[in-house]
């Protein structure tokens, strides 16, 4: 009994205040490591991060009705991923963009070429042609986790390699785009963003890009998103082969229902529900195979178009 007392108490074990031995954790090494950290992944990424300078020809329809053709200017960040030039940034960033200038960190200056950019992921991949260019590493955003450290660089209000750190808040978040489809597994976190940060990138603590900062909730407070690096990778190589996405596209509108226990029965169907199709687009993939309003869908590599209409007559 007297040996956990003593456990309890720090008797012996040199740990208690009243020890001469004894000194108390300084904050000062904590705050050190942490700062050290910040610094380490800044000067790997930050030669990479990029100012993109964007200009677009906007008509704006004036109370007459007629037409203004306006150059409105603007500006966001990015950062090179490769060493021949392809920058990762937003697609509204650069979508529609009529000029792209790019500057780097050393203040050297290239015009851009979009390579290409998705809106359905707010990804976007543009090429300047420079020497000597250092370019970030990828890392794997699959093996972050809540609460880790993150660091975001970017040139907000064109100031240049603006730094802001904080934690990885949640993971898995679906984030809606300027297209209206929804982007999967977005990052989202506490570092500050800024207009500007948007096509800059979210760090670890190693120096690895784990996301592609993207937008930010205004009313809020450290409230942040990053499109995953995993996504962004998958994205840019398409992009830097053709230019786009190629998505799968069905053409129909509809909605869950619950099949008859009859029909199920009877057909030995695998589900007890399935899609009733509502609306068919013209000349689209569903159109071509035959689909109508009425028809349900029970699988997605068969259509039992016959039984499906069994099935609403019961």
């Amino acid at each position: 009994m007297k040996k956990y007392l003593r456990l309890a108490t720090n008797e012996g074990t040199g740990l208690h205040p009243n020890n001469r031995d004894w000194t108390a954790p300084s904050d000062d090494d904590l705050l050190d490591a942490y700062s050290n950290a910040v610094i380490n992944a800044v000067d790997i990424v930050s030669p990479s991060v990029v100012n993109i300078d964007v200009c677009r020809n906007m008509e704006i329809k004036q109370h007459n009705g007629a037409l203004l053709s306006r150059e409105i200017k603007a500006n966001g960040s990015g950062f090179v991923f490769t060493p021949d030039g392809f920058i990762l940034t937003n697609s509204h960033v650069v979508h529609k963009a009529s000029q792209i200038a790019v500057t780097l960190p050393d203040g050297r200056t290239f015009p851009g070429d979009r390579v290409g950019d998705d809106p359905d992921t707010d990804l976007a991949v543009i090429r300047i042609h420079a020497p000597k260019l250092i370019f970030a590493y990828l890392g794997d955003s699959d093996k972050i986790r809540v609460g880790q450290l993150a660091i975001a660089i970017g040139n907000p209000y064109g100031f240049q390699c603006t730094v802001t750190s904080g934690v990885i808040s949640a993971l898995g978040r679906s984030l809606r785009s300027m297209s209206g489809r929804l982007i999967d597994n977005i990052i989202q976190t506490d570092a500050a963003l800024n207009p500007g940060n948007s096509g800059g990138p979210l760090v670890t603590s190693k120096g690895e890009v784990i996301g592609v900062n993207t937008a930010v909730i205004q009313s809020a407070q450290g409230i942040c998103f990053a499109i995953g690096i995993n996504t962004a990778k998958f994205v840019a190589s398409r992009l830097m082969k053709e230019g786009k996405v190629r998505r799968s596209y069905i053409g129909l509108g509809g909605q869950n229902i619950a099949l008859h226990r009859r029909i199920v029965r009877f057909y030995n169907l695998p589900v007890e529900t399935g899609v009733l199709v509502l609306t068919i687009d013209n000349n689209s993939p569903a159109k071509q195979a035959g689909l109508g309003k009425g028809d349900i869908i029970i699988f997605l590599t068969t259509i039992l178009s016959r039984v499906l209409m069994i099935c609403i007559d019961c």
